[in-house]
């Protein structure tokens, strides 16, 4: 049986970003709840609609962005 790789195994292996963002997004999707004061999540929901996405794709894109290393502006 293969072993499950963890994220900190890429981290330490030196793998690219583009390595890390594929392993990210490639698994079954979890139900997650957060608790956060309400002007971040209405900040961050008017980021995301500025953007043309959803809170939900919103937070997952910036989760990817900063585990593997991309910025944006």
């Amino acid at each position: 049986m293969r072993a499950l790789m963890k994220y900190s195994d890429l981290v330490d292996s030196g793998a690219t970003p583009t390595e890390i963002q594929s392993f990210l997004v490639d698994s079954e999707s979890v139900s997650v709840t957060l608790r956060m004061p309400k002007n971040l999540r209405d900040s961050a929901k008017e980021a995301a609609n500025l953007s043309g996405m959803s809170l939900a794709s919103y937070v997952k894109m910036c989760l990817i962005d900063r585990l593997s290393g991309v910025e944006r502006r």
